[in-house]
């Protein structure tokens, strides 16, 4: 099987063929820095880091590029309410955004292009709308001719979000003058006091949301590129508005569009409105980094993610029984002969992702079953361990790794093992040197024929959730699966 991607567009799975063979060109909507991200924000990222990661798995030359918003009203607005210079509150916010995706292993983007800097980007593009008469200046202000678009041949005005001309609306605010029908959008907006300006041919100003995002992925990746990704909330207006300018100024854009849901809380949309965010930083203090990737990215990046600190546990805790598996594996045969976690560079004879995981991926990145696939060798693992089978074990090791190797949580990866060092790895030896203890006592106890208190001294471990194996060298724990 090939690799299948669900096409926003055209409402359909469809076997992905890159403009390019062998490359794959993927733009995704990026932070709008005004706040300190919550896991709504970065859920994107991780869902398109995975799909990254498994293009770079199967071959493909990745040009990954991830934007920043960095001048907007909500930005200009926050700055104005805590006394701070817009700049500065931007790049501040910036930061905690980078610091966030770095702290989850998501790969950094081969350019992430601010919006200011791409200002001679953005009034090219105004021209060649104006040229082919599908925008018009009016008192300082630049607008997207909607009606003339949607008369055209080509005009294809709501095919990607489905909106009909007559429901069309824009959310922009009243004040912006000069338009000719209230379904248009602005792609530039004529200078306000205290506001920051550029100078264009029509007045000095700053730009409109969707005209950024245009000028920048085409620059960076070209007229025609493969893959154009973010949150569902963008399908209208901004990736609607910016499919339509794009098309009529006469670049193909993006070939697929792909949406990642929600997370949402009591069914509803995280946001600040809602006050119901929960900021990265501080769901870091009660699971680690590798563990909110985890859970950020095992529902299918299609579906709505409802969070709970119970699922949040959960997640966690089926990752750490991933993560014991391959530290035990390293215990009984060494982290060399496990292969390196990243697909396509294991070590000689070692093996690779299972037919099944290949399968869930390339069927629209189907993280669940692939998972399924993970979690099922993690248990022929732990089998062929407590059996004394070294080579059944070191290939469900290998295999384990190259898989979650593409999902970015490699327990064995640097980053991650750099993370457990800390509390946790003070939290493990404790839990060992208390585990290590039962079990000394249940052989002392079995030396003595004493089959009683060995009993019950296993029965207590595994009441606690620990198993215990007897192998030829020796009693073993791990974390119990529980998940069945």
């Amino acid at each position: 099987m090939t690799l299948h991607l669900y096409d926003t567009a055209t409402r359909s799975l469809r076997e992905f063929v890159p403009v390019r063979e062998g490359h794959a060109s993927v733009y995704l909507c990026g932070a709008t820095p005004q706040a300190v991200p919550h896991i709504g924000h970065v859920r994107s990222g991780v869902a398109f880091d995975i799909l990254r990661r498994w293009l770079l798995a199967t071959g493909y030359d990745v040009a990954f590029i991830r934007n920043v918003t960095d001048i907007d009203d909500k930005i200009l607005d926050k700055a104005a309410e805590h006394g701070r210079p817009w700049w500065e509150w931007a790049a501040t916010h910036e930061r905690e955004f980078t610091r966030a995706y770095d702290a989850l292993g998501v790969l950094p983007p081969s350019a992430e292009p601010r919006a200011t800097g791409h200002m001679t980007q953005m009034i090219e593009y105004m021209e060649r709308l104006i040229e082919r008469g599908f925008a018009y200046p009016a008192e300082g202000n630049v607008y997207f001719d909607v009606a003339a678009w949607s008369a055209s041949p080509e005009g294809d005005y709501g095919h990607l979000s489905g909106h009909r001309l007559d429901e069309v609306d824009q959310g922009e605010s009243a004040d912006l003058r000069g338009k000719r029908d209230p379904r248009d959008f602005a792609l530039w907006k004529a200078a306000k006091p205290g506001e920051p300006t550029w100078p264009t041919p029509w007045g000095d100003g700053r730009p409109g949301w969707h005209l950024e995002c245009s000028a920048m992925a085409t620059w960076y990746l070209g007229p025609t590129f493969d893959i154009h990704g973010g949150g569902l909330d963008l399908q209208f207006p901004h990736h609607e508005n910016e499919a339509a300018q794009s098309h009529a100024a006469g670049d193909g854009f993006a070939r697929y569009w792909m949406h990642n849901g929600w997370v949402t809380m009591a069914g509803e949309k995280m946001s600040k409105s809602l006050g119901n965010v929960l900021s990265v930083p501080n769901i870091l203090t009660s699971v680690r980094p590798v563990e909110l990737r985890y859970y950020l990215g095992s529902a299918h990046y299609r579906s709505m993610l409802e969070y709970s600190p119970e699922a949040l546990q959960e997640a966690a805790a089926a990752y750490r029984r991933i993560e014991a598996f391959v530290h035990r594996a390293v215990e009984a045969l060494g982290a060399e002969a496990l292969g390196s976690g990243t697909p396509g560079s294991e070590a000689p004879g070692a093996v690779g992702w299972t037919e099944g995981f290949a399968a869930a991926m390339d069927d629209d990145l189907g993280v669940p079953a692939a998972l399924a696939e993970i979690h099922g060798a993690v248990r022929t693992g732990n089998t062929a361990l407590a059996d004394g089978d070294r080579e059944a074990a070191r290939a469900a090791a290998a295999s384990v790794r190259a898989m979650t190797g593409v999902l970015g949580v490699d327990p064995l990866d640097p980053q991650w093992a750099a993370g457990a060092a800390g509390a946790d790895e003070a939290t493990a030896t404790a839990l060992d040197l208390l585990v290590r203890a039962e079990l000394e006592a249940r052989a002392q106890a079995r030396s003595n024929k004493d089959f009683a208190t060995a009993d019950a001294i296993r029965d207590r471990l595994v009441g606690a959730g620990i198993e215990v194996a007897d192998t030829a060298d020796g009693q073993k724990w791990s974390l119990a699966d529980r998940r069945d």
